[in-house]
């Protein structure tokens, strides 16, 4: 088996493949409509999002709405200046960060969280 594709769910698939691929610099999937967008990955991985209706963010830290997955990047650059980056981007930082100096928990415009750490 191999993996080719990890989809999210959202309310705006448009949007949410703008916002990762400002932040990756991935290609937009030539397909790509406001039902299903994707992003074109390193090694044929694709990144999809797909409109959900009645789409409810997760709640991390609490699990009163859970996060059922969140996605993990490495960045060559310096963690604080990625982090100042993808805020300006719009992304959020939760209160609760788990991982001291190694890592920054963020949450994209879904409410998905996702992780940055150094290389």
């Amino acid at each position: 088996m191999q993996l080719v594709a990890i989809t999210l769910d959202c309310p705006d698939p448009l949007a949410l493949a703008a916002f990762y691929q400002r932040a990756t610099g991935l290609e937009l999937h030539p397909e790509s409509n406001a039902d299903f967008a994707g992003l074109n990955g390193e090694h044929g991985l694709l990144i999809g999002f797909q409109r959900v209706a009645g789409y409810r963010a997760p709640s991390w830290p609490d699990q009163i709405v859970p996060q059922q997955l969140h996605i993990c990047f490495r960045v060559d650059e310096d963690l604080a200046e990625t982090e100042h980056r993808l805020l300006e981007l719009g992304a959020g930082k939760p209160r609760h960060q788990p991982h001291g100096d190694k890592a920054r928990v963020l949450t994209d415009p879904a409410g998905h969280p996702f992780c940055i750490t150094a290389r």
